[in-house]
């Protein structure tokens, strides 16, 4: 069993940044690929990004491609996502997931474990 806190989001204006984390608690370390999702109001939730056991390979949507990066430190078992460039689009509850995977995986259905997640708006 793995649990998952995300914490970080807020409010922003539309040009800023925001750094989400990701604390891993339980049965942790490398052993999960770690991904993060989002769903904004009235949509289907959505890939944002997706990163290694070891943290060498990442795997980006199109739509935060070279705004966001995605790192983790597996000594402290958490994942961050860094946000730059925000826009309004970008409003959404953000959530993390692990993957009991060797792959990095962008489908949702490949996680097994998930955060409460967290809100982040973008004003414009």
């Amino acid at each position: 069993q793995v649990q998952l806190v995300e914490s970080g989001g807020g409010l922003v204006q539309a040009g800023g940044s925001l750094k989400l984390s990701c604390a891993a608690s339980g049965r942790t370390g490398s052993n999960y690929v770690m991904g993060w999702f989002r769903q904004a109001p009235g949509k289907e939730r959505e890939f944002v990004a997706a990163i290694s056991r070891s943290g060498i390979t990442t795997n980006y949507a199109d739509s935060v491609k070279g705004r966001f990066t995605i790192s983790r430190d597996n000594a402290k078992n958490t994942v961050y996502l860094q946000m730059n460039s925000l826009k309004p689009e970008d409003t959404a509850v953000y959530s993390c997931a692990a993957a009991s995977s060797y792959y990095v995986r962008m489908s949702m259905g490949d996680y097994d474990y998930w955060g409460q997640g967290t809100q982040v708006t973008v004003s414009s």
